[in-house]
């Protein structure tokens, strides 16, 4: 009951970066986005929680894991209630960004409970199986539940749905997850701050470069400003007692591997949803629901990977899955480049979508488990907030850096299809061009599948980065093998 109560919260929380994509193209039109800006929906939720993660985790170590782990999920039903009610982009912008926070404080506290909770050894690798697969498959699951929301009421709900769940997480805590032992220690607010303002300048800077150009003095000033936030940020953890971010993590280079596994992965997972999610309903023509069940399959096949991966760990360690993993991704998402506006979902969006989930399957539970085995338990918060930073930083990272590719290839594709489009339009088709800037299908049909092949390319090359980093950084030793059977193989995998 404990490992469900956890991993409910874990679902909720990764649910929430998905369930808001199935119901992007409604909440466009509704609070009048534009498809780059669209991104910050996701990205506004993302980097308060990537960058928060380890200050949330800290504060599980240092006020009780128990008690943070309800405050965090209660910010969250806040944040979730807020949103829902949204009458503007601004207004939904600062919910999610809020909705950050609470996910910032509940998760990396559910994944230390699990380290605590549960045994070293086959118990732990069940637990750590669980919340993989919850983890990587919870973006689909939230696709399928979106879907349904949105058709049957409106896309209101995504985020109203968190509510009840939240609230039956928080009555059920008390009764199955018991207070963690407090170890005296300070918040690193200073470091906190510089890295999610220097992240947050960053993201904005390739989504500025997708919209204005790469020489747009504000683009410049925003990679100008990330780039001093975030020195400013290492020094600060350097000099500090109780640094945020504890840099002695990244000396042993499985963990730091890990964590650029991590990195790499993450933006393409996130890219994968958020594009393929517009191409279904965009180009394919798939109604919300329609689009939530086409994703589905990646769940179901996520659990595989993940089981697969839980179940042959004692024997291979995790190094083959890494690799294995990163190559299925690569596959799938260079499979998924071919498409264009004459594809079908069944000849040309499952097969790679499927390949894609099996690799990520076999990650997640590889990667969760490399990066908290061995450590202190007073640290496990921190190690655990570190590397689901890694996954939110890198998903925000990643995504805008794939819409910045997505916009320019869109752009480029723009500049071919209006003459073409001036040519045969009708004259009251041509005014409306004139006053919106918006061409018809199906030329818009070819920008907006222009630009999500070229995203496609850059996600593969992501992926393929982690299989090279898998290959040549990660090691694993007959001792790692003997804990993870349990046995008690001395030092750090």
């Amino acid at each position: 009951m404990a490992l469900f109560v956890i991993a409910s919260c874990q679902l909720m929380v990764v649910l929430d970066i998905t369930i808001v994509n199935i119901a992007l193209p409604h909440i466009q039109s509704s609070l009048d986005f534009s498809t780059t800006s669209l991104s910050w929906v996701v990205n506004a939720y993302t980097l308060t929680f990537g960058g928060l993660l380890l200050l949330g985790g800290r504060a599980g170590d240092i006020l009780g894991r128990r008690r943070v782990f309800i405050f965090g999920v209660l910010l969250f039903v806040l944040a979730s209630l807020l949103g829902g009610f949204a009458q503007n982009s601004g207004q939904l912008l600062g919910a999610r960004a809020l909705q950050g926070v609470g996910g910032a404080i509940a998760s990396p506290t559910s994944l230390a409970l699990i380290s605590t909770t549960f045994r070293e050894g086959p118990e732990r690798n069940r637990a750590f199986g669980v919340f993989a697969a919850v983890s990587a498959g919870g973006g689909a699951i939230g696709l399928l539940a979106g879907g349904m929301l949105v058709e049957w009421l409106n896309w209101r709900w995504v985020l109203f749905v968190n509510v009840p769940i939240g609230l039956l997480i928080v009555l059920a805590t008390p009764r199955w997850i018991r207070e963690s032992e407090r170890h005296p220690g300070r918040f690193d607010i200073t470091g906190a701050v510089t890295s999610t303002a220097g992240m947050v300048l960053l993201v904005y800077g390739f989504i500025r470069a997708a919209q204005e150009g790469w020489r747009d003095a504000l683009t410049l000033a925003s990679f100008a400003g990330a780039v001093v936030l975030l020195v400013a940020f290492i020094l600060i953890e350097r000099r500090s007692r109780q640094p945020i971010t504890p840099l002695h993590m990244f000396a042993d280079r499985n963990r730091a591997g890990t964590y650029g596994i991590m990195l790499c992965l993450a933006a393409a997972i996130f890219g994968m949803f958020f594009f393929l999610t517009l191409f279904v309903q965009n180009v394919l023509g798939f109604s919300p629901l329609a689009a939530g069940l086409a994703f589905l399959p990646v769940s179901a096949v996520i659990a595989v990977g993940a089981g697969l991966a839980s179940h042959f760990l004692p024997v291979y360690g995790p190094k083959p899955f890494m690799v294995l993993g990163a190559i299925l991704a690569a596959a799938g998402l260079a499979w998924l480049t071919l498409t264009d506006v004459h594809s079908t979902y069944a000849g040309s969006v499952l097969g790679p979508m499927l390949v894609f989930s099996l690799g990520m399957g076999m990650e997640f539970v590889s990667l969760t488990l490399m990066a908290l085995s061995d450590v202190p338990t007073p640290e496990t918060g921190a190690a655990s907030g570190l590397l689901n930073a890694t996954q939110q930083v890198g998903g925000s990272l990643g995504l805008s850096i794939l819409v910045t590719m997505y916009g320019t290839a869109s752009t480029n594709e723009a500049d071919k299809q209006v003459p073409d489009f001036l040519r045969q339009a009708a004259p009251a088709e041509r005014l409306r061009f004139e006053r919106t800037g918006q061409l018809p299908r199906p030329w818009s049909d070819e920008i907006l599948t222009a630009g999500v092949s070229a995203a496609f390319i850059v996600a593969a090359i992501f992926t393929a980065v982690a299989a090279v980093i898998a290959l040549l950084v990660i090691q694993v030793r007959p001792s790692d093998l003997e804990r993870l059977k349990g046995g008690a193989g001395p030092g750090p995998m």
